[in-house]
């Protein structure tokens, strides 16, 4: 099966993240396109100049970045997709990361207009306090430990 205009674009902008290619990366996005990503110091990045600023950010904590796609969907009018990745990064330091993501991209023309990831992470937080507790509990009225 061939690829897709869509899936071309995908692949592309994370070649240019594990490169750390910050023009790369930017000419993938429109002028008003934002990124949404909760690792972020700002977790809604919009327009070109706030993305530069959070990808310089991210860039400089990271010795590698590194995603392995590992499912794609696209949606049928090719204008968005959903991409499953196993996620490994090494942090400046040698810490390594890995850990799955989902991210969902919308595109214009050619162009990104929105990228959110999703993170395997719960809520924090007071919900996050309040399903914990409440995990702990439903655990012990099974008669398990969690």
């Amino acid at each position: 099966m061939s690829e897709t205009v869509l899936e071309a674009l995908v692949r592309a902008a994370f070649a240019a993240v594990m490169a750390k290619d910050l023009g790369a990366c930017l000419a993938g996005f429109a002028e008003d396109g934002v990124l949404i990503d909760p690792h972020y110091p700002v977790g809604r990045m919009e327009g070109k100049a706030a993305i530069a600023d959070g990808l310089r950010w991210g860039f400089g904590g990271m010795e590698v970045l590194g995603f392995e796609i590992e499912r794609y969907f696209e949606a049928s009018d090719g204008r968005s997709a959903a991409v499953e990745v196993a996620t490994h990064h090494v942090l400046k330091g040698g810490r390594s990361l890995n850990f799955p993501q989902v991210f969902v991209f919308q595109v214009r023309d050619g162009l990104i207009t929105r990228l959110q990831a999703y993170e395997p992470y719960g809520p924090g937080g007071i919900v996050g306090l309040f399903l914990g507790v409440q995990r702990l509990l439903h655990g012990r009225r099974q008669g398990g430990t969690t």
